[in-house]
């Protein structure tokens, strides 16, 4: 939570930083959930801290939103690709390396900032690469721009996706009438 709170403090750019409360009394006692004293008056005026649920697809298909930090959590990075915006991703668990492969190395539409629940980056670093992704157009952002209208077209009447939902709908249909 500090290295987060001091790459957003250092990267200069404004931010929405979405922070779960602690589930549980091990998740209280390692300071999950935790923002560092004196973070948001330090922010005050370009940044502000949501303790708890927000509507995250409203959020990022918003037109000020420029980008989106997350786990590389599939459900997550999808939205963020369906939104157009720049994806930041620390991979911690799971999937969530195969995820990173996949929207880093092989889409080319995300930056990973650091790697693993027990590696920490850079503050500065990660300040830095906060600010490149956010402000102006980054190779990543452009990608996920290409991908955003992409699906848009796929899922538009007549696009690939529409189409084949509508075949598979008719051949469903078939069944039933046999």
């Amino acid at each position: 939570m500090e290295v987060l709170a001091a790459g957003l403090e250092r990267s200069g750019t404004r931010f929405v930083w979405v922070v779960k409360e602690a589930a549980t009394a091990e998740h209280l006692e390692e300071g999950y959930g935790s923002v560092p004293d004196g973070f948001e008056n330090r922010v005050s005026g370009r940044g502000i801290v949501v303790r708890g649920w927000v509507p995250q697809v409203s959020i990022l298909g918003h037109r000020s939103v420029g980008g989106f930090l997350s786990h590389f959590r599939w459900n997550s990075m999808l939205e963020g690709v369906a939104s157009g915006v720049a994806l930041l991703g620390w991979p911690m668990e799971a999937d969530h390396f195969v995820n990173a492969w996949l929207f880093v190395d092989a889409m080319g539409v995300a930056v990973k900032v650091c790697d693993g629940e027990d590696s920490l980056p850079d503050p500065d670093e990660l300040g830095r690469v906060i600010h490149g992704s956010m402000v102006g157009n980054s190779i990543q952002k452009e990608r996920a721009k290409a991908m955003r209208e992409e699906a848009i077209k796929a899922v538009s009447d007549g696009g690939s996706s529409y189409k084949e939902l509508d075949d598979l709908v008719h051949a469903l249909k078939q069944l039933v009438h046999k």
